[in-house]
């Protein structure tokens, strides 16, 4: 953070003082057990091994935790550690797990990223000045950093910070951590001239006693790491685009550039991920959903809200009867749902408040309701005064509503009781943000048996979610989303088999669109998080339901903590399309709280009333993004039994018309979509045409097809297919329809 840094910070002076460390012992990989002095590092235990071990390694995994390789081990053993004030917890023997970690393994290339940023900070500290740094974290492609400074960084500056940055890896110096007290740091922060960072120290870091900085060379930067041994394990970096924010993204604060870019261990890696970021442009669904006619988004329709055009409409019947049937034939009831609901319905499933954030603002029947949420809202958060609630009750009398339980003496908390008591009376509306508390009160519309279960629900339900104007993209990211929706309500008993069907269903669902390169995230609770319902029990059978019948169904999966939804555990398939990018698509999810909360019951056969599991599932997850991910996935040439266009008859001339509407007509009568170029020109400039337009057959026909009753029949992918009778051709055709046949998804030229 500055050309030059204060002596008293060195990380030697720091460590002279510290005291000396416990042995501790150390567990590898292959469980072997050994012990060490307190102030042994990764990288020592490394060297020990073998020197060419010790050259490749870039940090460690300690007890779980990614590290710098040159962390003492003791340090990170001692309670009340520097940074993380609570003690590193090892196995039950007291032993750490230790794994080394190098340019193989995917955590490293992260922590490459991130000292890849410190560089790039650097870099553009010496071209600047007057530089403020404030944050720089690792993407999933890359990293960024934020920079207050008066002069606009263009791409036309990348060549200048590029080689800068070149220089410093070329110096191979070293990353350095020491640790400060909250005053010595702030102090250090402050005579840097770095105010951003004397902020976050004073608001963001309040709650820690110490805190870390990083120092290579003359840069100093509080972070808390980790990161490579030295610049010059970094063999490939490149700026990527510039952007403007705000400080802690809030755009109230003030206002920052974010330079991006990104690194790799190697050359051909960088080569290979710039050659993918120019194909995923070339897919991009914004693009080819105007081009072909699938989608569009109209800002006075509303951002986010997607408008099906016939193309893509034709897409989304086909894969919505498709699943339909398939459901149907699974023993699943279609059902519709609204598309609002009472505010209390969300109340009692816990959507609201807990996502209030991510959905549209209430509709009220009366005009005064929206000031009242307003005025709750403002309690909860304690931004209100005596004034402003004086002014408010006012405004709420001229309305017409009185509030003679509302006192000034009352707690906040009893304050908003009374506001949400009225609220109760006068009825709030919700756009529906989830599918699943109106299937609960399906389910809960009749009285069950044990007979009937288990019952399984579904709709193509659409719901609202207000996503923030910066995160939409196109079909990906949106506002309104149809969700192929089903829920399953089942016994104890049932769970495990219910939920290994629906693992099934989404396995034949990816098969039928040919994505077969996926994984399976389980997605678990974080036990030191309160945002999970639920007691400790249910969470525990629900995990452990869902993590047997992966084990047993023997497909890769990863265990992911703190990423399951708020009711319960769930399975994520991430899916890897044909240039090597993950989508995250199908999900099933598995549910004991909702239940509870909507107090659903079943008649056993004790003839008692028991609760039901509830498991959420959707192959699909949206059919939004799911066409969108199609769309780039196949570059916008669908698979024949999914295309809206699978066939063109082109009539070599006007003359040839009349038998090309007759063979359209066969088509169409035998299920195809089909349409015929009537326009003037000549038939090459019709196949041109057909391609660009990615239709999958054409039909070319002309005086000799119209005599002998055939059609030259060419194909997108494999060109001329030669004459043959049309019954042949649509036998041909309809055959690739039915097995939904997929032939190509469309790769990198």
């Amino acid at each position: 953070m500055s050309q030059s840094t204060p002596g008293p910070v060195s990380p030697a002076s720091v460590a002279s003082d510290a005291a000396p460390l416990a042995p501790v012992t150390v567990r590898l990989p292959d469980g072997t057990t050994h012990q060490h002095p307190g102030h042994t590092t990764p990288m020592e235990i490394a060297s020990g091994i073998s020197q060419g071990l010790a050259r490749g390694v870039m940090a460690a995994e300690v007890d779980g935790r990614i590290v710098d390789a040159g962390r003492p081990l003791g340090e990170l053993a001692a309670a009340g550690a520097a940074e993380q004030g609570a003690a590193e917890q090892g196995a039950a023997d007291g032993a750490l797990s230790l794994r080394l970690l190098t340019s193989r393994d995917g955590e490293a290339l992260d922590v490459l990223r991130h000292s890849a940023a410190h560089v790039m900070a650097r870099a553009v500290m010496r071209l600047y000045k007057g530089v403020s740094l404030a944050f720089g974290p690792t993407t999933e492609g890359g990293f960024y950093y934020d920079f207050d400074l008066d002069v606009p960084i263009s791409e036309d500056d990348f060549p200048k910070i590029e080689a800068e940055m070149k220089a410093i890896i070329k110096q191979k110096e070293p990353f350095e951590r020491f640790v400060l007290d909250r005053d010595e740091a702030r102090k250090l922060c402050d005579d840097l001239d770095q105010d951003l960072k004397v902020e976050h120290i004073d608001t963001g870091l309040a709650d820690q006693s110490t805190v870390s900085f990083y120092r290579q060379g003359e840069f100093v930067d509080l972070c808390r790491g980790p990161h490579i041994p030295d610049a010059g394990k970094i063999k490939a970096i490149k700026l990527m685009s510039v952007a403007g924010s705000h400080w802690k993204g809030d755009t109230s604060n003030r206002p920052l550039q974010r330079l991006y870019g990104t690194a790799f261990f190697d050359k051909k890696e960088l080569k290979a991920y710039l050659e993918q970021i120019e194909e995923a442009k070339r897919r991009d669904h914004r693009v080819l959903g105007k081009q072909h006619g699938l989608f569009a988004i109209n800002p006075e329709v509303g951002q986010g809200l997607c408008l099906w055009l016939p193309k893509g409409a034709r897409v989304r019947v086909t894969l919505e009867d498709f699943l339909r049937r398939e459901l149907l034939s699974r023993g699943y009831d279609p059902v519709y749902s609204p598309h609002i609901g009472r505010v209390e319905l969300y109340e009692t499933s816990g959507h609201f408040p807990y996502y209030r954030d991510s959905q549209f603002a209430p509709l009220f029947g009366s005009e005064v309701g929206a000031m009242l949420d307003a005025w709750a809202n403002r309690l909860e958060a304690g931004t209100i005064d005596a004034d402003g609630e004086d002014k408010l009750m006012a405004a709420a009398e001229v309305l017409g509503v009185e509030l003679p339980d509302y006192k000034p003496s009352m707690s906040a908390e009893q304050k908003r009781e009374v506001l949400h008591q009225w609220q109760l009376v006068n009825e709030r509306y919700l756009l529906k943000p989830m599918n699943c508390p109106h299937h609960c009160q399906i389910f809960k519309a009749q009285s069950r048996s044990y007979r009937q279960l288990p019952m399984r629900l579904f709709e193509f339900g659409t719901v609202y979610r207000h996503e923030q104007t910066g995160e939409l993209n196109g079909m990906l990211r949106v506002r309104g989303l149809t969700q192929d929706d089903a829920h399953i309500f089942c016994t104890e008993d049932q769970v495990e088999a219910e939920f290994r069907a629906t693992i099934e269903l989404t396995k034949f669902v990816l098969k039928a669109v040919g994505l077969d390169d996926y994984r399976v995230q389980l997605s678990l609770r974080d036990p030191d998080s309160s945002k999970y319902v639920g007691s400790e029990q249910q969470w525990d059978a629900a995990e452990n339901s869902l993590r047997g019948v992966l084990e047993h169904s023997g497909m890769e999966f990863n265990e992911e903590p703190g990423e399951a939804a708020f009711y319960g555990p769930k399975a994520d398939f991430m899916v890897r399309d044909c240039i090597g990018r993950s989508w995250q698509l199908g999900t099933v999810q598995l549910d004991y709280n909702l239940p509870e909360r909507f107090k659903l019951e079943y008649n056993g056969k004790d003839n008692a009333a028991h609760r039901p599991v509830m498991i959420h599932r959707a192959p699909f997850g949206s059919l939004e993004r799911f066409t969108g991910m199609l769309i780039e996935h196949f570059a916008g040439a669908f698979p024949m039994w999914l295309s809206p266009e699978q066939v063109r008859v082109l009539p070599l001339s006007d003359k040839s018309i009349d038998y090309a509407v007759q063979v359209a007509k066969q088509l169409d009568e035998a299920g195809l979509k089909v349409t015929v170029d009537s326009s003037g020109g000549k038939v090459q400039a019709k196949i041109r045409n057909a391609q660009l337009d990615l239709v999958n057959y054409m039909a070319v026909v002309g005086p000799k097809e119209a005599e002998t009753g055939q059609v030259a029949l060419r194909d997108r992918i494999d060109g001329d297919l030669g004459s043959m009778p049309v019954a042949q051709a649509i036998a041909r055709l309809a055959d690739e329809v039915k097995n939904r046949t997929v032939r190509q998804a469309v790769t990198a030229s």
